[in-house]
């Protein structure tokens, strides 16, 4: 089941957000910490705020197997581009133990039905070139880039 987390969901959300830091440290040790994103909380402010829901897949004794972040954004009176509303995927995960059983593309899938309820044109994430699997999985569900962030190291 995926719903909305709850307060008493951020200590589980804040152990995934620990795996995620893990997998782009071991990518970019140069540029990422051990730690947090968020700490919980932030977390549990942001499971507070209307523009940044946070949504869990759950198992049947509600134990949270993964989230997905997301933020509605919205774009508007910029010269160059057009009026959007956009939902942002700020950071989605499975707990390590459940991965490749669906809840990844179901969370993905939720955030989806979630942008178009809310009238957003487009959905939109970011993935660390670091990350492979990610950028897979993301091309798998029919994501293409939007756009390149390139880097030169100094």
């Amino acid at each position: 089941m995926i719903r909305r987390a709850l307060e008493k969901d951020a200590p589980k959300i804040c152990d995934l957000l620990a795996q995620v830091n893990e997998v782009h440290y071991k990518g970019r040790p140069d540029i990422f910490k051990l730690g947090l994103k968020y700490s919980l909380k932030e977390v549990k402010d942001i499971l507070k705020k209307e523009d940044s829901p946070v949504f869990v897949c759950v198992d049947q004794n509600d134990e949270v197997l993964g989230y997905v972040f997301c933020l509605l954004v919205k774009q508007t009176n910029l010269s160059l581009f057009t009026d959007v509303t956009t939902l942002y995927i700020d950071d989605l995960c499975v707990d390590n133990a459940h991965q490749r059983k669906g809840i990844g593309k179901r969370l993905f899938e939720f955030a989806v039905n979630f942008a178009k309820e809310k009238g957003c044109y487009n959905l939109t994430l970011n993935v660390w070139s670091c990350n492979p699997t990610a950028l897979k999985f993301y091309e798998a569900l029919g994501l293409s880039p939007q756009k390149t962030y390139l880097e030169k190291i100094l």
